[in-house]
């Protein structure tokens, strides 16, 4: 698919499965952090939305304006961290290398990359709205 041509109401007809929607002040700032410290690719970029996508999946961004007669709009709380209880795992990403672009650009790295014992190596990140992205790779212990 064509993330850069498709218009609105092919877009949404190709999606399937689960789907993930970021609701951002900033949709240009997230796809700057995004791109930046993750890697990901951003499409269609305006102020009030974009297409990202990470490897082969796909995601969508889209500003608070938006979302002006949507009813989750007036559960949105007026300061971050928005994201609270929600993270974000990014499994074919390098957790230390993603710590080291998060503070490059000031991010805050709320964990350093570790090992854990669900076998994974992995960090967290916060974005400006709060949400908790989580880099990770399977770590090389048997």
């Amino acid at each position: 698919m064509d993330y850069e041509t498709i218009d609105a109401g092919g877009f949404g007809r190709s999606l399937r499965g689960i789907g993930l929607n970021l609701l951002v002040r900033d949709v240009r700032a997230e796809c700057v952090f995004l791109e930046t410290v993750f890697e990901m690719k951003s499409h269609q970029v305006t102020a009030d939305f974009a297409i990202v996508t990470y490897g082969d999946q796909v995601f969508q961004l889209h500003s608070d304006q938006t979302y002006h007669s949507n009813p989750l709009l007036g559960l949105l709380p007026e300061n971050p961290p928005r994201g609270a209880g929600l993270e974000i795992r990014l499994y074919e990403t390098d957790p230390d290398a993603a710590v080291e672009r998060a503070k490059a650009v000031g991010a805050m790295v709320l964990q350093e990359a570790a090992n854990k014992p669900h076998g994974l190596r992995e960090s967290y990140i916060l974005c400006a709205d709060g949400y908790a992205w989580v880099p990770s790779r399977p770590t090389s212990d048997s």
